[in-house]
């Protein structure tokens, strides 16, 4: 599996689309909180579900930053390929 910013955000789409609360119609510009309708305790558990899948870690200052599933995209592929500033 490559670790670039657009498969990872299919991979974070999909999963979810796992979930049936979630809108049927999001892609990588859906805001998490506004548009997901995730309070913070669903974001954290989320964010873990998808550190576990690509064991990496997200520091809790830079997830203060992440508004929509590109931002975590990014943020993910930059961990994952070592290049996260």
């Amino acid at each position: 599996m490559t670790d670039t910013v657009e498969s990872i955000s299919s991979m974070i789409v999909q999963k979810l689309l796992a979930n049936p609360k979630v809108p049927r119609d999001i892609d990588g510009d859906s805001k998490i909180v506004e548009d997901l309708a995730f309070d913070s305790l669903a974001v954290m558990n989320f964010v873990m579900e998808i550190e576990d899948t690509l064991d990496v870690s997200v520091p809790l200052d830079k997830l203060a930053d992440i508004r929509t599933i590109h931002d975590l995209a990014v943020c993910l592929a930059g961990l994952k390929n070592g290049n996260f500033p």
